[in-house]
């Protein structure tokens, strides 16, 4: 291969992986789409390319393997902030599942924007039915509401930081 056609492939790889990233972190608005294992699926693939290429050093390894870790963690940390604002409100579990399985269901078999709002719309549901109370029902939901911001705010910080480190990686290192 000519150092030219490599360039170009190293330009293409680069620009699909960037892609991939935006995809990921964009995503990130619905709660069930998983956006930090795409942006990290993404940066796998460059990884195992850049490697066949003889391109990966220790420090290479280094910035994806933190990669790895901000995927880990903000997945976990995304369930965490949502059941404990929710849990704050006592929000039993059966409630949650309803509607995450109600998100889940109609990102499916409709959009994953419906699929947003299923999620609070069966969240309401699911509480007005068993507490009896159409305020206590709003309340609930407005719990999930905040939960769901705080754990947007935290994947789109980590999917942020997860882009800066490929960044250092692909164009400083």
């Amino acid at each position: 291969m000519t150092p030219e056609f490599e360039l170009f492939l190293q330009a293409v790889l680069e620009t699909l992986t960037l892609f991939a990233l935006i995809v990921g972190l964009l995503g990130l608005v619905i709660p069930i789409f998983p956006g930090l294992v795409i942006m990290w699926l993404g940066t796998l693939v460059y990884a195992i390319l850049q490697n066949a290429a003889g391109n990966m050093t220790g420090w290479k390894w280094a910035i994806f393997g933190i990669i790895t870790l901000l995927m880990i963690t903000g997945s976990i940390a995304d369930n965490i902030i949502i059941a404990r604002k929710m849990r704050d409100k006592y929000v039993p579990w059966s409630s949650i599942l309803f509607a995450f399985g109600a998100s889940l269901v109609a990102s499916l078999f409709f959009t994953p924007l419906i699929g947003l709002a299923a999620a609070p719309v069966g969240l309401y549901l699911a509480e007005s039915r068993r507490l009896k109370n159409n305020e206590a029902a709003i309340e609930s939901t407005k719990a999930y509401m905040v939960g769901w911001g705080w754990a947007f705010g935290a994947r789109f910080a980590i999917g942020l930081v997860m882009i800066g480190f490929w960044m250092i990686w692909a164009w400083i290192l």
